[in-house]
């Protein structure tokens, strides 16, 4: 009996201990490796990590986490891990080599320091690893050569140090090594490139290598695309076997200390001069400097003349610089009474005044000449950002804007166009001042606080090549963004035509595309909140009377949720607004659901998940290249049998089959003879943007920089 009881109880207890572990499973090994990720971070300043808990069952529902079902296996594993653009102080933990089946590790754009850990690579399965925009130091991670299957290595915009080690050549899966603005040193390693042939993309810019350039780069015959060692310390002559890479590859090799008849072989003869600027020895053809060989030696006349003209020359070259200093000194002090004067008498009026305010802030970069507070602003934007402004009232962004917002009511106003962020219309004002004015949302309600909040972010962004925010006001039944109003319509209208409105030349498109590209690539990593656009297409940028671009719209789809109650719930049906607004009622059609409507600008992965983000951004520009270049629309129905489902991969398919560009670019421009090679040029730069793979898309610096170098030789 006793027995039986004593057998009773343990399996009343064996019964229960597997209830309990049912109704409170313990987290995955791939759990615990991640959450060791969390706990190295010591700043979170979004929370994005909050949702990491060790509750769960497995981190597949993890925010930036995605798993793959594998066979033989109780819980799913993860493949991908992508915690870019948070902020998050910290480092990388080796437990993160403990994931067998991570793929992707995107952790871009965050301040993480410190060394890689060698245990990471211990993630065989690796295959891209962005690391890129950081604060990590150290050697270059050798250990990352034995992965067998990575294909991608970013480590860019970090402060990496030492030189490269010759173990590289194990990196023969490799195809994108980004490397650019660290500081690594010595000479670039020879008798590596060889081993790796499927590099595709190779970027040693902004760092400090010195000595020759290896010849066996000229091996690289699956490169495309750049080929850049800018902005080093690089000597001695170009090797001719740098000819044998593909002709499509750009070379850049700027700012170094290279010297030589530049070799006319190969793929060097097919070369911008751009490539070779500001290397004070290089001579020969595409430069302009001829070179010029001694036929004997000197004789001691000569060399006594020799020393003479060294001793004028060297009077000349003090006498230029005494005149460059006092001419700088002199600039530096008109700058500084023009600002004084501006401070006084108001910056900027609106319309033309706007693009002239806009170039005086081209002269300072981003990061640089003006005082940066920590929060991003400058000591100017702060004072221009001091109107604190409550509900009912019309905020200026700065303190050269002076219209009274009586002054906009009673004011003439035009509709410029409508759609799913607002009505747009042309006031003008008393003194005959144009702006524009943008009617957000519908309805009553919304959150004044993070409104102010994220208009204010969106009023420092200063830059000639995006529309300058002016205004604001609040109140519970209207909303208004007041900008500059740009005078020639947007690049849609022109290149869909107009009633007497010229082709465009090419030099007018890159002019175009060149300034539309500073513009986002300033709002990607200059402006305060590193803006995402989200809608990038034609009709947002806009032209001035000289065809100067103005991106516009940047900012919207973080601020339309915020101007109504009753922007998450749209209706389908047109109806109007119970409350009439400054302007009239606002029909309802007028939404902030600019992600669910039909956008063939828009990026794949941005249309599957709803979020956009820097790199689809990248996406979108690259169609507009597209369009530029073909006349185009990326939807247009296909004249071929096969019915190509849109302009990107219309494109794509013609240089994979190696049509005549005749067949692909706008009639209008074949016209101009010298700008064939640039158009050419140019469709890599778009075909760049458009990858499906976003983290393959270039950074639109990149993209800013690249289209810089195109026909900038012939200005």
């Amino acid at each position: 009996m006793r027995r039986r009881r004593y057998l009773f109880t343990v399996i009343f207890w064996v019964v229960h201990i597997i209830h309990v572990a049912r109704r409170c499973p313990a987290l995955s090994s791939d759990g615990v490796s991640l959450l060791a990720f969390k706990a190295a971070v010591s700043d979170d300043p979004w929370a994005f990590l909050a949702g990491w808990s060790e509750e769960d069952e497995d981190p597949c529902r993890w925010p930036g986490v995605s798993c793959v079902n594998f066979t033989g296996f109780i819980h799913p594993r993860v493949v991908g891990v992508s915690v870019s653009g948070k902020n998050l102080t910290g480092y990388i933990p080796p437990e993160l080599g403990a994931l067998p089946f991570l793929r992707r590790l995107n952790l871009h754009g965050n301040r993480l320091s410190g060394t890689i850990p060698p245990q990471l690579f211990d993630a065989y399965s690796l295959r891209s690893l962005f690391l890129y925009d950081n604060f990590l130091s150290g050697p270059f991670p050798a250990a990352a050569c034995v992965v067998p299957r990575l294909q991608i290595l970013d480590l860019s915009e970090n402060a990496f140090s030492g030189p490269l080690p010759l173990e590289l050549r194990g990196c023969r899966q490799l195809q994108h090594l980004l490397l650019e603005e660290n500081r690594f040193s010595g000479e670039i390693p020879a008798g590596v490139w060889a081993e790796m042939s499927k590099l595709v993309q190779l970027d040693l810019s902004s760092n400090e290598f010195e000595g020759p350039i290896p010849p066996d780069l000229g091996e690289l015959d699956s490169l495309g695309g750049t080929l850049n060692l800018s902005r080093n310390r690089l000597s001695g002559a170009i090797p001719s076997e740098l000819g044998n890479l593909p002709s499509t590859v750009i070379l850049d090799l700027r700012y170094n200390n290279l010297s030589g008849e530049i070799p006319g072989a190969g793929s060097l003869a097919n070369q911008y001069p751009t490539a070779f600027l500001d290397n004070p020895g290089l001579c020969g053809f595409p430069l302009t400097i001829t070179c010029e060989g001694p036929v004997g030696a000197p004789s001691a006349a000569e060399e006594e003349e020799g020393r003479r003209g060294m001793k004028a020359g060297l009077i000349a070259v003090i006498s230029v610089a005494d005149a460059a200093g006092v001419a700088l000194v002199g600039l530096v002090l008109v700058c500084a009474y023009w600002k004084v004067k501006n401070q006084q008498k108001g910056r900027a009026k609106l319309g033309h005044g706007g693009a002239g305010l806009g170039r005086r802030w081209c002269l300072f970069p981003c990061g640089a000449a003006m005082a940066e507070k920590k929060d991003g602003t400058s000591s100017s934007e702060e004072e221009d950002d001091q109107g604190g402004g409550v509900e009912g009232e019309l905020v200026a962004m700065d303190k050269g804007f002076k219209v009274e917002l009586e002054e906009l009511l009673r004011a003439s106003a035009y509709v410029l166009g409508k759609g799913g962020k607002g009505i747009v219309y042309k006031v003008v004002v008393g003194d005959g001042m144009a702006v524009a004015v943008r009617r957000l949302g519908e309805g009553v309600g919304g959150k004044y606080k993070e409104f102010a909040a994220e208009v204010r972010a969106m009023g420092r962004v200063r830059h000639p090549n995006v529309v300058r925010l002016r205004a604001f006001y609040w109140a519970p039944d209207e909303k208004l963004l007041i900008t500059d109003f740009i005078s020639n319509g947007n690049l849609a209208v022109v290149l869909r035509g107009r009633t007497g409105q010229p082709n465009l030349s090419w030099a007018v498109r890159l002019r175009i595309v060149r300034g539309a590209a500073r513009g986002l690539a300033h709002l990607h990593d200059c402006s305060p909140r590193k803006l995402v656009h989200g809608d990038l297409k034609p009709s947002n940028i806009l032209l001035d009377a000289d065809f100067n671009p103005y991106i516009s719209d940047f900012g919207l789809l973080r601020l339309l949720p915020l101007t109504s109650s009753a922007a998450t719930n749209p209706t389908s049906a047109p109806s109007y607004s119970s409350t009439a607004g400054l302007f009239g009622p606002v029909p309802s059609s007028v939404q902030p659901t600019l992600l669910d409507r039909p956008n063939p600008y828009r990026a794949p992965e941005s249309r599957a998940t709803g979020h956009p983000t820097h790199k689809s951004d990248v996406y979108s520009f690259g169609v507009v290249l597209l369009e530029i270049l073909t006349g185009k629309q990326p939807e247009m129905p296909s004249s071929s049998a096969e019915q190509v489902a849109g302009l990107v991969k219309w494109v794509r398919k013609g240089f994979e089959e190696a049509r005549p560009p005749s067949e692909l670019v706008d009639p209008a421009l074949l016209q101009d003879v010298r700008a064939r090679e640039e158009v050419v040029a140019a469709f890599h730069v778009a075909l760049a943007c458009t990858e499906t793979d976003p983290d393959v898309r270039p950074r639109m610096k990149a993209v800013s920089e690249d289209l810089d170098r195109i026909g900038s030789w012939r200005k």
